[in-house]
């Protein structure tokens, strides 16, 4: 079992349910209003207005009360689909990596954390292309592990096209969400957070006989030896063979095996996403942080900046994100999807 540092979405046992008064009605609209912002803008917070409290009525019954505790994050209710989607594309085809102006028309480059996705593709091959046509699409998509980015006409694509990406971690507009509702069971939106690092971190003392260095590519091993709950950080790279090679991943090291890890998670033109974990029983060490804080070295070396990304519930993955420098600069949502409403006819195959 491993401790998730940064990403927690990867797994979901981890996630930290919001309260149940979360459903109120200034949430769903806070969630709506972050969607209609695409990754890499900010969303500017409006000034808050305080309304009177209506008096109730002498022997007038009191109001329910909102129950405290766990429960969903809300979801508005998708709107009707538009007449053309019956004759929009059932299928969606993959394409072969596009050349960087065809990119800037859709996604464009040179903002941090999860923007980074589509130049992360083109730069190292780990993750897919995906279109309604070959030829002049009018929506594409993007994955890379279990990311999707989604941009163009939704009436373009019937839902069921959408039905290969069941178990994504989705990241559109708000036009396409009545397309995800109806393409699977179910939608969760989560609130995430953008930090960039702008300050110097906290120092970090591993214990006496621990090594952090880059790994090379006789690290593979070692990165398997983590298991399966830690695959997530090697998935954006195509596995943990590429990642060892990439030269974008620092670790902590005790007698050959690895206690922590720290890597590009995403590779951009300015931008260089980092992710980390650190293994159970590791925990407060100060191991993650000093991965992340030579890694962030590295990423300042070759003349980019550093960025972090992670849940607004991840208290753990924030707190380790100031201690390294970085300082939140945005906020934004994506959709964690369910099972399809109608199974895929091709799953997708592991970037």
């Amino acid at each position: 079992m491993f401790e998730v540092v940064n990403g927690v979405y990867h797994e979901r046992r981890e996630r930290i349910e919001p309260a149940t008064g979360a459903t109120a009605e200034r949430m769903v609209k806070r969630l709506n209003e972050l969607a209609d912002h695409p990754v890499g803008h900010a969303v500017r917070r409006r000034p808050r207005t305080v309304q009177p409290r209506p008096r109730r009525p002498a022997g007038a019954d009191p109001p329910v009360p909102v129950p405290r505790g766990g429960g969903p994050l809300p979801r508005a209710a998708p709107a009707s689909l538009p007449p053309s989607c019956d004759e929009a594309a059932s299928v969606v085809i993959e394409l072969p990596s596009p050349g960087p102006s065809a990119l800037a028309r859709w996604f464009p480059g040179g903002a941090p954390g999860l923007a980074a996705l589509p130049e992360h593709v083109i730069a190292t091959g780990g993750g897919r292309w995906w279109a309604d046509r070959a030829v002049a699409p009018k929506a594409v998509a993007v994955s890379s592990g279990d990311h999707l980015l989604l941009r163009g006409d939704p009436g373009a694509l019937n839902p069921d096209a959408l039905a290969r990406f069941a178990g994504s971690y989705v990241e559109a507009p708000a036009r396409f969400l009545p397309f995800l509702g109806a393409a699977f069971q179910r939608i969760d939106p989560w609130e995430r957070m953008v930090y960039v690092r702008s300050a110097a971190a906290t120092g970090a003392r591993p214990a006496h006989g621990v090594t952090v260095r880059r790994l090379t590519p006789g690290d593979a091993p070692a990165v398997v030896a983590l298991g399966p709950g830690a695959a997530w950080i090697h998935r954006t790279w195509g596995g943990p063979e590429r990642l060892a090679s990439s030269g974008l991943c620092w670790g902590a090291f005790h007698r050959g095996r690895a206690l922590s890890l720290a890597c590009t998670y995403f590779l951009g033109s300015r931008y260089e996403d980092v992710a980390a974990l650190a293994a159970l029983g590791h925990r407060r060490q100060h191991l993650a942080l000093a991965c992340v804080s030579a890694l962030c070295q590295d990423i300042e070396a070759r003349g980019r900046t550093a960025s972090w990304t992670c849940s607004r519930d991840n208290r753990p993955s924030r707190l380790l994100a100031w201690s390294a420098g970085f300082r939140l600069t945005r906020e934004y949502v994506h959709y964690a999807t369910g099972p399809a409403r109608i199974p895929a006819l091709h799953k997708p195959q592991a970037a």
